[in-house]
This record gives C-alpha cells, sequence and structure tokens, in this order.
C-alpha cells in the first residue's frame, strides 16, 4: 500500500471541522497518547478528495494591447538573462511542466533551508533545496508504504510502477495543524489496523537555532484491534535528486551505518498489539544513510540524511540503492517483492560501505541539507557527518520540539472568541516561511558572485564624500534614556561610511562590531554597553543576540529577496514570532536607505534608463542573484520613485521600535529614517506638505497608474509623518519631531479636501474614470497608524490587513466576515484549492495569480491587532504633543490625531521600555 490516493470531491461547506466527523471516536481513543491524535482544532481532508487543477489569471484582449511594449521588453530581457546561465525574477513566458493542483499539505523543516512540500494525499514535491529553484512536480518514488499482507499487484515494469497503488482513501484523513500533520488510516490497509502518521518539524517561535534545522521527523503509531499478532513492514523509499535534471548529474553516492546510543523513555502497549518506529527503548541504534547528491548547473552538492530508531518490537533495516530499469543490480521491482515477501532487507547491508549511483532510489528518514552554510552550519558545522549528527539531534529532540509548539500555539486554539477557521488558517499561513524559498545564513555576508561585484559594490558609493546627510550624535543618559541630537555634516570619513553602510575594512558586513558604537560619536564618557544593560534593553551581543542574516522571496513565481512594499504585510509574522529577524531585516534596509547604486538599468515598462537606486530611497528588494549587494532586482519601473515604499519603511521601523523597545535598534536605523522622510519631499510638488503621485503606477499596484494626490499613497506619507515625529521625541530629537509634525498638520486637510467625497476617500485627485474608485489599502497609513489588471483581483494580504483595521476599529465581527471570505475562495473544500500555495490574489471567478505569495501573512497583523494591549507600545507623547503643536492660525491643534484617542484606551506600556509614555 502506497500513501498516494485519488477519488471524488467531499464537498461541503463548514463553519467547524470537528475530528469525530472524520475519525471514528474509538480510534481516536486508541490514539490518545504520544500525541498520535490529530489536534481538536485543525485543517482537515479526506484522502479520497479529488484534488483539482488550479486555474490561472490570465489577461484580457485590451490589457494584453495596452501591455504589449512592457511584454516585448520582458521577453527580451528573460531571453537575456537566459543567454548568461540566470532566471530573470520574473517570468511570465516559462510555464512548470506539472499543472499546479489542489494537493498541497504541510511543508516540511525549519527556516531558510530549503524546503519539501508533502502533499495531504501523501506525495513528496515543490522541492526547493536550492533557492530559487523550485521543482513542483511529485517525485514518485519518495514515498511511504505500509505492508500487511504478502501480496503486491502485478505488473511488468521494473520501476514504481510495479508497487501496490492500491490504497482507497475512503477510511483515511490528514489533519494540518503547521507545523505539524497527521495522517490516520482508520482501517486501511487492514480494518483491524490503525496507522497514525505524525509530521514534525522544528518551527518553534523565537528558537532561533532549532527553527533554522533542515529537519522533519516522522513519527508511526500502529495499534492492532484484532485477536492475531500481525506483521507489518514501513518502507521509505527516496531518489537521491533535488528534482529536475540532478538526479541525471552523476557521481552520487549513499553510505549505510549505524549509530548506537542509549536513551531511556516509557514504552506502552495498548490494545493487544503496538509499535512505534521512532519510538524509543532503552538500548537503541539509529540505522541510517548519508546521501550525497551531485546537483545540475554548478550547484553545491546538497547531503540527505536519514535514520531510524529500533525499539523492542521494531527491526530496522536499510537497502543502500535500487534502481528503476533492468540494467540496475536491484530493481524497484525486487525491492518491492523482497519487502512484501519478507518485510525487511538483509541486515548486512549496513556494512556494505559507500555505493556510487547515477539513476538510483534509497531509503531514509530525516531530510535535507541546504547547499551553501546556512545558520544550522553554525551549530553542525558543514561535513557529511554533520547530517549525522544532526538527524540523531532530532530523533532525540523531537518531543521537546512539540512541547514547544503546543505551549504557543494552545492559548490561541483555546480562546473560545476565535472562529474556529481562523485559529487553524492563522497557523498554517505560516507555511511560507519555509515553503516560500527563505535563506537563512550566520552572521556574516556570503562573498560576492565574483570578483567584480565587490568592487562593484564600492563603484556605487562614488562620490559618497559629497552626501549631504546627517550623522546624530548620541548624547546617554542613564536614567531617562537616549538625547538624540542631529549635526549637519557634509562628507563622512571612510571609517564612518563603512560602518553605516555595514562595510568592514575588508568589504563585508562586520557582526562583531556594534553599530551603535559604530555609527555615532558620544558626546560623553559613557560605557553604552553598560547604559543598555541600566536599562533592561538586552545584555552584550553574544550568540543569542546574532540571529545571522535571513531573506525570503516575494513568491515563488516573483524571485526578489524581501521585497519591502509587500514584507510590509508580511512582516507581522516575524514580528510577532521571530522579532530579532525582523529587526535584521530592518537593519538591512536601513543600511540600504544611505548608500546609492549608479549603474544603469534599462526599466521595462518604459523603456528608459536610470540608475539601480537612488540615496536616500528604500529598494524595492534586496536583489536576486546577488542579495545584499546587488539590490532592486525588479526593473519593471523606477522604484527610486516609488511613494510607498519610503512611508512603509518608516511606519515598520517605529512599530518594530515601539513593539520591542529596542532602544539600540532605534538609535542605529534612525539616520536611515531621516533619510527616507527628507527623499520624500522632492514629490510634494506644490509645498502643500503632501506628496503627489506621478502618473505612473509607482506604488505596489505596479499595474495601476495613479494621478496627483492618491489616497493610498497621500495616507502612508501623513502616518509615515505622525510616527516620524513621535520617534524623534521619544529618540530626543526635537527638532525633527516639530519638522515632521507641521508637515503633518498642514497636509492632512489638504488629504481631505481633495479627496474626501462624502462618503469615502476618493482613488486619487486626479480626473480620470477611475479617480472616485475605492480601494480598500487606501486605509493603510490608518490601519498602521493605529498599529487596472489588479482592480479586478482579489489581494488575500490586503484583505487581511483590511481586517486588522476593523478590529483596530472595534469591528471585530466585521473583520472576521471580511477575512473569512479568504478562508472560503483559499482554503474551504467548497474553495479553489489554495491551501499551502495561498496565492497573492484570485479573480471572482477564482483564476489565480502568483502561487506560494509573502502577502498573505498578513493574517498575523490580525492576531497582532487582537493581542494590541499586551503586545505594543503606545507611541509617547502624543497626546502631549497635541498640547505643544499649534495650527498656522496660532489655535491649539488637539483635534488633528485622527483615531488616534480610540487607540490610546486599548494600548498599555512595555514594562521593559526605557521611556516613559503619557498613558
Amino acid at each position: 500500500m502506497i500513501d498516494m490516493v485519488s477519488g471524488n470531491i467531499f464537498h461541503c461547506r463548514k463553519h467547524s471541522w470537528p475530528s469525530e466527523e472524520y475519525i471514528s471516536k474509538t480510534t481516536l481513543q486508541l490514539f490518545d497518547f504520544d500525541s498520535a491524535a490529530p489536534p481538536k482544532h485543525a485543517w482537515r481532508r479526506r484522502l479520497n478528495s479529488h484534488a483539482n487543477i488550479l486555474k490561472e489569471f490570465s489577461v484580457t484582449f485590451m490589457e494584453a494591447l495596452k501591455m504589449m511594449r512592457l511584454g516585448v521588453r520582458l521577453w527580451s530581457y528573460v531571453r537575456e538573462e537566459a543567454s548568461q546561465g540566470r532566471k530573470a525574477p520574473i517570468d511570465p513566458f516559462t510555464r512548470e511542466s506539472c499543472k499546479p493542483s489542489a494537493s498541497q499539505g504541510v511543508q516540511l523543516g525549519g527556516m531558510g533551508s530549503g524546503s519539501i512540500s508533502r502533499g495531504f494525499r501523501g506525495e513528496f514535491r515543490q522541492l526547493q533545496i536550492v533557492p530559487g529553484l523550485c521543482e513542483a512536480s511529485p517525485i514518485m518514488a519518495n514515498q511511504f508504504s505500509v505492508n500487511v499482507l504478502s501480496s503486491s499487484r502485478k505488473s511488468d515494469g521494473q520501476g514504481t510502477s510495479s508497487w501496490g497503488w492500491n490504497l482507497s482513501g475512503q477510511h483515511s484523513t490528514y489533519h494540518a495543524l503547521f507545523p505539524r500533520a497527521w495522517t490516520i488510516y482508520d482501517g486501511e490497509p487492514d480494518p483491524e489496523l490503525k496507522v497514525s502518521c505524525r509530521q514534525i518539524s522544528p518551527f518553534i517561535p523565537n528558537n532561533y537555532r532549532d527553527s533554522s534545522l533542515p529537519a522533519a521527523v516522522f513519527v508511526y503509531t500502529l495499534v492492532n484491534t484484532g485477536k492475531e499478532r500481525a506483521k507489518v513492514s514501513l518502507l521509505l523509499t527516496w531518489a537521491n535528486s533535488i528534482g529536475g535534471t540532478s538526479h541525471l548529474s552523476g557521481d552520487h553516492f549513499n553510505e549505510p551505518f549505524m549509530l548506537v546510543h542509549v536513551i531511556c523513555a516509557s514504552y506502552e502497549m495498548r490494545r493487544r498489539w503496538s509499535i512505534w518506529c521512532t519510538s524509543t527503548s532503552q538500548a537503541s541504534c539509529q540505522p541510517l544513510i548519508v546521501l550525497v547528491c551531485w546537483t545540475a548547473k554548478d550547484n553545491p552538492p546538497v547531503t540527505f540524511a536519514i535514520a531510524a530508531c529500533e525499539t523492542q518490537n521494531v527491526d530496522v533495516t536499510v537497502l543502500p540503492c535500487f534502481g528503476l530499469t533492468e540494467q540496475s543490480h536491484v530493481t524497484a521491482k525486487d525491492m518491492w517483492g523482497t519487502m512484501v515477501q519478507g518485510g525487511h532487507f538483509d541486515r548486512e547491508n549496513i556494512n556494505v560501505g559507500r555505493k556510487a549511483y547515477h539513476r538510483h532510489l534509497e531509503i531514509h528518514f530525516v531530510r535535507q541539507f541546504q547547499p551553501r552554510h546556512g545558520r544550522y552550519t553554525k551549530f553542525y558545522g558543514t561535513s557529511e557527518r554533520s547530517a549525522v549528527n544532526l538527524v540523531h539531534d532530532a530523533l532525540m529532540n523531537y518531543k521537546q520540539w512539540e512541547e514547544e509548539i503546543e505551549k504557543w500555539q494552545n492559548p490561541i486554539l483555546r480562546d473560545d472568541s476565535l472562529p474556529e477557521w481562523y485559529k487553524f488558517t492563522l497557523f498554517n499561513e505560516l507555511y511560507f516561511l519555509v515553503a516560500g524559498g527563505t535563506v537563512w545564513i550566520d552572521g556574516h555576508l556570503p562573498a560576492a558572485d565574483d570578483k567584480s561585484n565587490l568592487d562593484g559594490y564600492r563603484h556605487k558609493l562614488k562620490d559618497v564624500d559629497n552626501l549631504d546627510a546627517k550623522i546624530i550624535t548620541a548624547k546617554v543618559n542613564v536614567n531617562q534614556g537616549v538625547v538624540v541630537q542631529h549635526d549637519r555634516i557634509n562628507g563622512f570619513s571612510s571609517k564612518e561610511l563603512d560602518r553605516i553602510n555595514g562595510f568592514s575594512s575588508n568589504g563585508v558586513i562586520d557582526e562583531n562590531e556594534d553599530t551603535y558604537q559604530g555609527s555615532l560619536h558620544s558626546s560623553e564618557s559613557v560605557d553604552l554597553e553598560e547604559t543598555r544593560r541600566t536599562n533592561s534593553l538586552h545584555g552584550p551581543k553574544d550568540d543569542d543576540e546574532d540571529v545571522g542574516r535571513f531573506l525570503y522571496l516575494e513568491g515563488v513565481e516573483y524571485i526578489m529577496w524581501c521585497t519591502y512594499d509587500v514584507h510590509f504585510y508580511a512582516s507581522f509574522a516575524l514580528l510577532a514570532l521571530f522579532p530579532k529577524i525582523e529587526l535584521s531585516i530592518q537593519r538591512d534596509f536601513a543600511k540600504a536607505v544611505l548608500s546609492e547604486d549608479g549603474r544603469k538599468v534599462k526599466f521595462l515598462a518604459d523603456g528608459t534608463s536610470g540608475i539601480r537606486k537612488a540615496r536616500g530611497a528604500v529598494p524595492h528588494d534586496l536583489g536576486t542573484h546577488d542579495p545584499w549587494h546587488e539590490m532592486n532586482a525588479y526593473n519593471i519601473h523606477n522604484t527610486s520613485r516609488w511613494k510607498d515604499l519610503n512611508p512603509k519603511f518608516v511606519l515598520q521601523v517605529y512599530r518594530d521600535f515601539a513593539a520591542t523597545g529596542n532602544m539600540s535598534f532605534a538609535v542605529d536605523v534612525w539616520p536611515a529614517v531621516c533619510a527616507a522622510i527628507e527623499y520624500m519631499e522632492q514629490f510634494d510638488k506644490d509645498g502643500d506638505g503632501l506628496i503627489e503621485n506621478d502618473g505612473f503606477p509607482d506604488q505596489t499596484y505596479d499595474a495601476w497608474t495613479v494621478h496627483g494626490i492618491s489616497a493610498y499613497c497621500g495616507c502612508l506619507w501623513l502616518a509615515a509623518l505622525e510616527a516620524a515625529a513621535a520617534m524623534a521625541h521619544q529618540l530626543g530629537d526635537k527638532a525633527f519631531a516639530e519638522r515632521c509634525r507641521s508637515k503633518f498638520l498642514k497636509a492632512k486637510p489638504v488629504f481631505e479636501e481633495k479627496l474626501w467625497n462624502g462618503s469615502y476617500f476618493n482613488y486619487d485627485s486626479g480626473s480620470s474614470s477611475n479617480s472616485r474608485s475605492i480601494q480598500a489599502d487606501q486605509l493603510a497609513g490608518q490601519w498602521w497608524t493605529e498599529s487596472c489588471m489588479q482592480s479586478r483581483e482579489i489581494w488575500t494580504g490586503v484583505t487581511y490587513g483590511l481586517a486588522a483595521t476593523m478590529i483596530l476599529t472595534e469591528m471585530k465581527d466585521e473583520a472576521f466576515t471580511t477575512a473569512e471570505g479568504i478562508f472560503t475562495a483559499g482554503w474551504s473544500e467548497e474553495g479553489s484549492g489554495y491551501w499551502f500555495q495561498t496565492p497573492e490574489g484570485w479573480t471572482v471567478d477564482g483564476h489565480y495569480r502568483s502561487l506560494i505569495y509573502m502577502r498573505p501573512l498578513a493574517i498575523w497583523a490580525m492576531q497582532w491587532a487582537l493581542a494590541l494591549p499586551k503586545s505594543i507600545l503606545q507611541a509617547p507623547g502624543i497626546n502631549m504633543m497635541d498640547k505643544m503643536y499649534t495650527s498656522s492660525n496660532g489655535k491649539a491643534s488637539t483635534n488633528d490625531i485622527g483615531g488616534v484617542r480610540k487607540l490610546v484606551k486599548k494600548t498599555k506600556c512595555f514594562s521593559n521600555a526605557v521611556f516613559h509614555c503619557s498613558c
């Protein structure tokens, strides 16, 4: 029996998914130990549910006509990149041979070290071991199989077609609650046998070690309800390949061996007979196979390792390799026959030594190793032996992982005020942080792709001595925190420049030096480290504080790292669960704001040319082929003239500062915040305090033209001014606080006068037919102050953001009703089948665009809003500043804050904040 099924759609709209509707109560009781039973709250599917092919978004004839010139330029650019052996970050012309289907399940492994998806019907697919390269097709040889009877379907083939693909799935169910999943076989393949397969990955909030591990553990629990003893064999087969052509690249080899260790654990018999394939006894061995896969296209080799524990009732045997053709020494059919007849392989196989192979399969257990040096190598190194140690630790520690996961999830799962669909969708949307193409490296930046790149980056900073920017002077008061004063300096010394841009003298990030001391000049002789400890911010920088550097793709179709306008929505998940990673990403962007890349780039939308990135502009992304060193891989429009990136940066910085109370972070990024605000002033062409859009898609809706003042960008700008003023006030930079506040007070009535139509804010102040449209995301600035083609799409992340805004304005019921529409269309049984591959958006008729996309992580903005009184620091001094600032006519401006007062009543301060707020 293979864990791969087909069947009919199981249609029924549900508002709750009680497990007893999917599994008999008797079976649930049998598995009510060792976490073998699925949780009460989970996303569920029957294994015989049909996995329909997903329908992709297509443009209309008129849309295609309007974008024809862009399409020609983009096609030419894609071909040019391909000629240089590179993949273009956006390539709408190349399609996967395997069409996407509604078959996904919980992905395997931790963050930043590659990923493999396991569909809800058991197939392993979506291999993304090398960042940016995704093998969507299922690899049929990668399977778990359970054999009870000595029989199999006859076949003349020698490959996997000779295996017994005979599971109906009628009485088997899948249960998902990321990062775990359960598959329950209730009487399949034998009516007296109950089987539970539990999948565990180390995704653990605030655990910056284990969450980086490329490992997953499968725990099989078998219960025999019959009177006779049963002999059951569990088989895992795997191809030494990362998908695509890698299995043909040659020189692959597999090496079996055994680790012996002593462990202690309880062993419980249940209902006459039970076995646990990864349970432990007092004396246990771990048969292992290490597989080295030489990948294609000059990518580094990948080391896989698998292991299983022997226990009192469980023997583990291995077969180092077998092949798919008659020329193989051992064929897939031979292997299957051996398992069906005897249930095991020769024990001598463990001593056969290294086996080379070119097109073979193997048996294994715990998942892959990432090429290059992922963060996990900080703890395990990079040798083949490292893989052995990693899988050993995974088998020894998975129970502790589960305890930490349950401790994190249970408060939300037990909250009766939350809809059931919301609880499991909230956790399951986190799949993207594993499957969305994430890279997590140790503290130092990787070297540039070639020697010229580093010189090129230094070239980007030419003429930097003429930079008219601000270096801040930190004046430290141990009792009152940090007071910041501005000194305008025309030019930096080389040492200051290196530190501000994150470079040491040898051209790489120096993580051992603290930027708090490096980029600032102390005007008093004060021990800054002692100041931090006194103020309970954090201790000296050590291994616990160094979380390395983190990247994640905008999506598997848009291969750009940390796309910032989208990170704006997704970052709530990182801030809530891994705040140190969020601050690390923000520091990377802060350094980028103060740098310039003067190399010429052709912008595909209009064919014009310009520099890659302007100084003072927030980059659209951190690059594709050479991240951190070559930013702005996106080249459809000139994003240095986008109007939403800089305000989004200011808002995120302030939110992160307010949420963490990390004064060191605030001081480090403050020069970039000032530069980002000042850069935007060029877009206020008429001096009314508001920025104007330039009549092209100059914001995240990059197919949507905006004219004049826009509700979306204008609202973000107003919110950014208010956030910058509040942050400046907290840092003691009173001059900049007054500057931002004055702009806000001047711009706010203009915004209302030009856009408010009596019912809502118009889309923009232009004269086009779309100007009086209403856009949900025009509330983005309001949401954050409190916390075309695309116009016919429903954007998942934007909808979640709107729902978060509703929660903040005490419209909780309306918020869940709004967000449930995304669940119904994407995750429910009657929906389009987007589970664990949520796209950027879809049309009303169910056609998706860009599967596995970053923005839907914004559902964590809803959770952030629900937990706001406990988790966010109110902007200090807002009420006091109302009294301090006056309007242009000299009258008090206490009514110009909008909805801030409503929030003040709900928020509370962080107990460890350095400064004191007025709430």
